[in-house]
């Protein structure tokens, strides 16, 4: 932030101009805050954008209940994604993560004969409450606790009739920081736990099965922060 002193300087040029009677009443106006104007406060908006490359890696667990030792795994994806922040105080803020991803669902287990189950895309809209550390200078870390509503769309069965997979909410947690550049631009690392375990059916034969995928991604993340 920038100070001014612009009445110093006034009064520097004043006694260079004035006769020499006139310093002694020069200086005395200058010692004293005769316009009680300070120097303005620069303004950082609350809002902030990044745009990451993120890798969305998931834990491979499930059943189909009465089957045994059935078992589920799925297809890690790297995906593009938009986060917008919301700066409550320079250390408390929200942030809300876009980004949509899909996965190939595949039988495990005693399940490994069905090969690909199907195929679905999930939009996990994510909103975290963050806590930024300001002490570190331009390294600004942050931990933050959030939840998760996940939406099934686009779900096609491959080795079944016919997969739904229900939408569910999850709980989130996340650890990443800033490194800025300058009071705009920044370079991010960021990386959460989602714990997401949808139920789901299955019709097989004219049966229906239904069990639970235990997805729970990590999704780790880099890219680039911009600070309006």
């Amino acid at each position: 932030m920038t100070s001014q002193k612009i009445l110093s300087v006034a009064a520097l040029l004043a006694g260079v101009a004035l006769p020499a009677f006139a310093v002694p009443t020069v200086a005395n106006a200058a010692d004293l805050d005769i316009t009680g104007v300070s120097a303005p406060v620069e303004y950082q908006s609350p809002w902030q954008i990044r745009v990451r490359g993120l890798g969305v890696i998931t834990e491979d667990k499930g059943y189909v209940n009465g089957v045994v030792d059935s078992d589920l795994s799925y297809s890690d994806t790297v995906i593009p994604e938009l986060d917008i922040s919301y700066y409550f105080t320079d250390n408390i803020a929200a942030e809300l993560i876009l980004g949509t991803t899909y996965a190939n669902v595949t039988g495990d287990g005693s399940l490994t004969a069905m090969e690909r189950v199907g195929k679905t895309w999930l939009l996990p809209p994510t909103l975290t409450l963050q806590y930024h550390f300001t002490n570190f200078g331009k390294f600004k870390p942050y931990v933050g606790a959030g939840g998760t509503y996940a939406i099934f769309y686009n779900q096609d069965a491959d080795g079944v009739d016919d997969l739904d997979i229900d939408n569910t909410f999850g709980a989130a947690l996340q650890v990443g920081f800033d490194y800025m550049i300058d009071e705009n631009w920044g370079w991010n690392v960021d990386v959460k736990k989602i714990f997401l375990e949808p139920d789901f059916e299955v019709k097989v034969g004219g049966a229906t099965l239904s069990g639970k995928a235990k997805l729970n991604p990590w999704i780790i993340g880099t890219g680039v922060t911009y600070r309006f």
